[in-house]
Parts: C-alpha cells; sequence; structure tokens
C-alpha cells in the first residue's frame, strides 16, 4: 500500500477566486487514493463559499486547518482588504512550516493579492519571495509551464525600463543551474536548456545591444563548463518555437513578460508555477486573484488542478533542495 501524501492547499486571498478553485480542485473524481488534501485557511469561509457556490466538502479525505482563528476574514468578494491578506499571510506561513516538519508533502497556494499585502505592511513582491524568506533560500526561481513549455524567469517582477541595468551574469548563471538541477525531477533525464537573448535577434553581434556579449554569454559558457546542456543566447522570437517543438526540455528567459507571454498563449488556463530551490513542494496556478468573478461561481479551476497534480507527482520524487 502506498504511503500517503498530505497536500496542503492555501485560500490564498479570500475575495478572490482562491477558496472556490481550491473547492472545484478537490471535488475533482480521479485523484490517487493515497493522497489527502489540508486546505489551509478559515473554516467559517470555506463552508460559506461552498454553499454559495454549490460545492461540497469532500469528508474523508479532505481536511482543514486554521492556523489563525483570530484572524478570520470576513468575505467580501472582489474587495481589496487588509483582513484578508493578513490572514492569506498566516496560512501561508503556516503551511510552509508543515512542509518543513513534515506534516505537509507539498503545498499548493491559490492567489493572494499583492497590493492588498502592501497595504497589510508585507513587503515582499509576491509568494516566491515570501516562501524563500520562509525557507531561508538564497537562491531560487519561478519555472512556469503549461502544454510543452517550461520557462525559467531571471528577473521578475520588474518594471521593463530596468531589466537591462539590473541583468547580471550570476543571475543568469544562478537561473540555468536551478533550471539544470529542476529538469531530472521533473522527469526531464537531458535536461536541456535554451536560453533567450535580450534584445531583438540577441543583439546581432553587439550592432542592437551588447547584452548578449557582456552579460548573458559568459553565464552559458560558465554554465557548460559546470557540466549543464545549455545553449544561446538565442533570440526570444525564435526560442520558444525550438522549445514547443522538441529542441529544449526548457527556456531560460530574461524578463516577465518575454517568458509568460509565448507560455500564456499556449496554456493560459492550465499553467502552474513552481518554486524552484526550496526545501520543500511549492506548485500554484498560473493567475491572479479576478476579483471581477470572484462570488459568482464562474472561476475556471483548470490551472489549480494541474498545480495539485503536479504538486502530487513531485512530492513522490527526491526533492534537490531538500536536506541541502
Amino acid at each position: 500500500m502506498r504511503a500517503t501524501l498530505r497536500i496542503g492547499i492555501t485560500l490564498g486571498d479570500v475575495n478572490g477566486i482562491g477558496p472556490e478553485i481550491a473547492l472545484r480542485a478537490v471535488n475533482r473524481r480521479g485523484w490517487p487514493q493515497h493522497v489527502q488534501f489540508v486546505l489551509v485557511g478559515a473554516p467559517a469561509v470555506v463552508r460559506a463559499q461552498a454553499r454559495a457556490l454549490g460545492l461540497r466538502i469532500p469528508g474523508r479525505r479532505i481536511s482543514i486547518l486554521d492556523p489563525a482563528p483570530a484572524l478570520t476574514p470576513d468575505w467580501k468578494p472582489g474587495q481589496i482588504r487588509v483582513d484578508a491578506s493578513r490572514a492569506a499571510e498566516a496560512w501561508i506561513r503556516a503551511a510552509v512550516a508543515a512542509c518543513l516538519d513534515g506534516r505537509l508533502h507539498a503545498m499548493v497556494t491559490a492567489p493572494i493579492c499583492k497590493e492588498g499585502f502592501q497595504k497589510a505592511g508585507f513587503r515582499v513582491p509576491g509568494h516566491t519571495e515570501l516562501l524563500a524568506n520562509l525557507t531561508r533560500t538564497r537562491r531560487y526561481a519561478m519555472m512556469l509551464f503549461g502544454g510543452s513549455l517550461r520557462v525559467v524567469l531571471v528577473t521578475r517582477h520588474l518594471p521593463l525600463a530596468d531589466v537591462a541595468r539590473k541583468l547580471r551574469t550570476a543571475d543568469i548563471l544562478e537561473a540555468i543551474r536551478l533550471t539544470g538541477k529542476a529538469l531530472p525531477w521533473l522527469g526531464c533525464r537531458r535536461a536541456r536548456i535554451g536560453v533567450c537573448g535580450l534584445n531583438p535577434h540577441a543583439g546581432d553581434g553587439g550592432a542592437i545591444g551588447r547584452e548578449e556579449i557582456e552579460v548573458i554569454a559568459p553565464a552559458i559558457r560558465a554554465a557548460k563548463r559546470a557540466g549543464f546542456n545549455v545553449t544561446g543566447p538565442v533570440p526570444a522570437d525564435v526560442i520558444f518555437h525550438q522549445a514547443v517543438h522538441g529542441e529544449f526540455d526548457a527556456v531560460v528567459a530574461m524578463y516577465h513578460d518575454q517568458g509568460l507571454g509565448p507560455l500564456k498563449m499556449l496554456a493560459f488556463e492550465t499553467g502552474v508555477n513552481v518554486t524552484l530551490g526550496l526545501p520543500i513542494v511549492r506548485t500554484s496556478p498560473d493567475h491572479g486573484t479576478a476579483f471581477n468573478i470572484a462570488g459568482r461561481g464562474r472561476a475556471n479551476s483548470s490551472s489549480m488542478i494541474e498545480a495539485v497534480r503536479q504538486a502530487i507527482a513531485l512530492a513522490g520524487r527526491k526533492n534537490p533542495w531538500r536536506g541541502r
């Protein structure tokens, strides 16, 4: 008999679609029998949303962990509220602690509201940085995947005007290293990595930008010396076509929209985010809180279902960053 896997799902901002897609995901038929789900959040909110949306709370294979009853927020669909963000942050902390001590084998995070976090006084750009802080992880990256694409970002939530100025060889090399370690964990034994250029035509030999020559190429050379199967810099208008057709197992992109534009075109409703470098398994749907449809029963849970599926798969494999 297979050992039980306990998958925690944090509810995120309750005024968004997080609780709805979490409930829809755990209600889906066909999950492996050895998997149990733990909804991390306020039971009152879960039950209220389940009643309003006509969803049930399965009994045998699901439980609700409420680590901060005093922070139970009001349910105000579509509103940005400090109480919801404070609760969401507490639930994330609790899920991380449970993963670190073995009570949970993986965590899936429903979307939070970054504006709400700022209003609540949490000075983190998003989930990724908060999780890194909580696990004391210095080197980490976002990998987004959907369809036949896997994309890792060198820079994340930077204004486009700052990307070229802040792009560093060391950060590109770190993204390649994290990608190279993650791909076997994800089942890609050849671990073929393509690296994007920054400028049109990858700079055309310096004619329209020197970042490829001075910043990106040195990282690629260092990665090759370290034994990684890496190619580039490749023009961004070519590399994703190549990846979709099987030439690369993952693409390292220089900035947010360079990597996520192609991915969301292919898998807008099924994209998944995995945080690389953590000593725990964390996945999430690749979308936001969708305040505009919250509370209406219209949320598409496909991305959450994929995030849960990936969490189950990764929790059953050896995490390359566990026990460092």
